[in-house]
C-alpha cells in the first residue's frame, strides 16, 4: 500500500470512528506470526463499513504487519481491481491467500461473501457463511491460527428489505458475476434501489458500530476443515447474538 492510500485509509477510519462511535473490545493479543482474520459482513462488499471497523480494531491491536484483504472477483469484473489492489485487496482464491500468508502477511477474509454482505434487515444480527468452510482449509494448509473478528451495527446503516436471492438466481448473476444476491434496499442518496447499493458507496445512517477481536483458534488434532469452519462460525455467531441481545437499532 503506497503512502497516499495509507493516509486516505487513516483519515476515513478516523471519520468513521467518530460518526459511528466505534468501540473495540480486544479479548487477547494477536499471535506473533501471520494469522487469518475471519470477519463478518455488515452490509455491502467493497464499501462495507465492517472493513472500516476492522481497520479501527487493527489499529488498536497495534500490529504493523500488512493485512491482505481477500476480495470478491466482482471488483475486477467491474474494473476497480487496480483500486482494490492499492488498498491491499487481493483476489479471493486459495492459492493467492496461501502466497500472502507464506510471505508473512496477515490475511483478512469475509467467508460469507455476498450472502452475508447483502442480507436483509431481519437477518442483520446473524452471521451467514452459507456453509462455506474454505477459510478453515486455508488456515490448516497454511499452518496459521484463525482470529475471529465480530462486528455489530453496520447492518443498520440502511434498510435492506430483501436479499434478492430469488431474483439473482432468475437473472443468472451467479453464472455471470458470481453473485447469489440482488438486494432490495432503501438508503441515501439512492432511495429505493434494487441491486446496486453495496456495490456503490451510500450515505450510511449514524449507527453505532462495535467490534470484538476474539482469541485465536486452531484446528484440533484430526479435525476436518469442515468441522473447524463450523466451529469458528458457531463461536462468531454466538458472540454476535450476545453483542446484539439488548441492542437498540442505530443507538447501540
Amino acid at each position: 500500500m503506497d503512502i497516499v492510500p495509507r493516509h486516505l485509509v487513516k483519515l476515513t477510519v478516523g471519520v468513521a470512528r467518530r460518526y459511528h462511535r466505534m468501540e473495540v473490545d480486544q479479548r487477547c493479543h494477536t499471535p506473533k506470526g501471520p494469522v487469518l482474520f475471519v470477519a463478518n459482513h455488515g452490509f455491502g462488499g467493497v464499501f462495507d463499513l465492517n472493513l472500516l471497523a476492522f481497520a479501527a480494531a487493527y489499529q488498536q491491536v497495534g500490529d504493523r504487519r500488512r493485512v491482505s484483504v481477500l476480495t470478491h472477483a466482482i471488483a475486477w469484473k467491474l474494473g476497480v481491481g487496480r483500486l482494490v489492489n492499492m488498498f491491499d485487496g487481493i483476489p479471493a482464491d486459495h492459492d493467492t491467500a496461501l502466497r500472502a500468508l507464506d510471505s508473512g502477511d496477515h490475511v483478512l477474509v469475509f467467508p460469507g461473501g455476498d450472502i452475508d454482505g447483502f442480507k436483509s434487515w431481519q437477518d442483520r444480527n446473524k452471521i451467514m457463511f452459507d456453509g462455506r468452510t474454505g477459510f478453515a482449509r486455508l488456515a490448516i494448509d497454511a499452518g496459521v491460527p484463525i482470529v475471529p473478528v465480530v462486528t455489530a451495527g453496520a447492518g443498520e446503516s440502511l434498510f435492506v428489505l430483501s436479499s434478492g436471492r430469488g431474483a439473482a438466481r432468475r437473472l443468472g448473476l451467479d453464472r455471470v458475476l458470481r453473485l447469489k444476491t440482488f438486494p432490495v434496499s432503501f438508503s441515501a442518496p439512492w432511495g429505493f434501489n434494487v441491486g446496486l447499493v453495496g456495490l456503490l458507496p451510500y450515505l450510511p445512517l449514524p449507527t453505532k458500530i462495535t467490534t470484538t477481536v476474539l482469541p485465536a483458534m486452531q484446528a484440533e488434532e484430526g479435525e476436518t476443515a469442515e468441522d473447524f469452519g463450523r466451529r469458528v462460525h458457531a463461536v462468531m455467531d454466538r458472540k454476535l447474538s450476545a453483542m446484539t441481545a439488548k441492542r437498540i437499532p442505530l443507538l447501540g
